[in-house]
């Protein structure tokens, strides 16, 4: 697709399908689809990646022999080679504009310089992170959201520079990701463990107790008073038995 930009017209590539948005969800002013790229915009695009590259050179060249302290990272023509971008990162402020009249008199057009953070120049250069997959901001991020290490304690990560910093030296965008997740699912244990240390106290206190069944008998329980009855008494018991049945026979 050929489409309006704030540098004149460009080609891009359609990567997410067709779909309505409000106003108010809108973060900048929509630009016009120009047409369909032909196969002569395509060649032409080709042609510039060369030029894009060439350039390059040549400002590194500059760059080194006005001895301004910045790195050049990439070249950008639009499609119709009417208007550069040059993308350089610096620890500090740079002048400049030497520069920029001597790329205008020898390219020979509208030259426009633009410092970048560590963060862009990673997208820039491009690279794989440490998942094995290509780094984030080079594939599909658009813009950079905040990235704090409450987002690291948030998901029980090691408190390590090195193991939750990206290729930039920044901590991981990745970070942002899960977190609103990770946030939720903490807060619902933390509630779960509250109602639970309310609760357990008073299951303590409760003593289960066993129902008696209702055709249970009642018997008394032997004693050793029992067991210790004395001999002579049985001896009577039986003989007065014994008399009885006699008076019986008689009769």
């Amino acid at each position: 697709m050929v489409v309006e930009t704030a540098h004149g017209p460009e080609i891009g590539r359609v990567v997410n399908p067709v779909r309505e948005m409000a106003d108010d969800q809108l973060e900048s002013p929509l630009k016009p689809v120009i047409r369909l790229a032909t196969a002569e915009d395509i060649e032409r695009r080709h042609k510039t990646c060369f030029a894009e590259s060439q350039t390059l050179a040549d400002c590194e060249e500059l760059v080194a022999k006005l001895g301004l302290p910045m790195k050049c990272l990439a070249a950008e023509y639009n499609l119709d080679e009417s208007h550069l971008t040059v993308f350089f990162s610096s620890e500090g402020r740079v002048d400049f504009r030497e520069l920029v009249r001597e790329l205008g008199r020898k390219l020979h057009v509208r030259v426009e310089l633009r410092q970048v953070g560590p963060r862009d120049e990673t997208k820039l250069l491009g690279g794989y992170g440490r998942c094995g997959r290509e780094l984030c901001c080079a594939s599909f991020l658009t813009d950079f959201a905040p990235v704090s290490i409450k987002m690291a304690k948030e998901q029980n990560l090691p408190l390590n520079p090195v193991k939750i910093s990206g290729v930039c030296g920044r901590l991981l965008c990745c970070l942002g990701h899960e977190y609103e997740v990770y946030k939720e699912l903490n807060e619902e244990r933390a509630r779960c463990c509250a109602a639970a240390a309310v609760v357990e106290p008073a299951l303590q206190s409760i003593r289960p107790v066993s129902p008696e069944p209702a055709d249970r008998i009642s018997v008394a329980p032997i004693t050793e008073a029992d067991d210790q009855t004395p001999a002579d008494g049985i001896k009577a018991e039986a003989a007065g038995v014994a008399h009885r049945r006699r008076r019986k026979r008689r009769r």
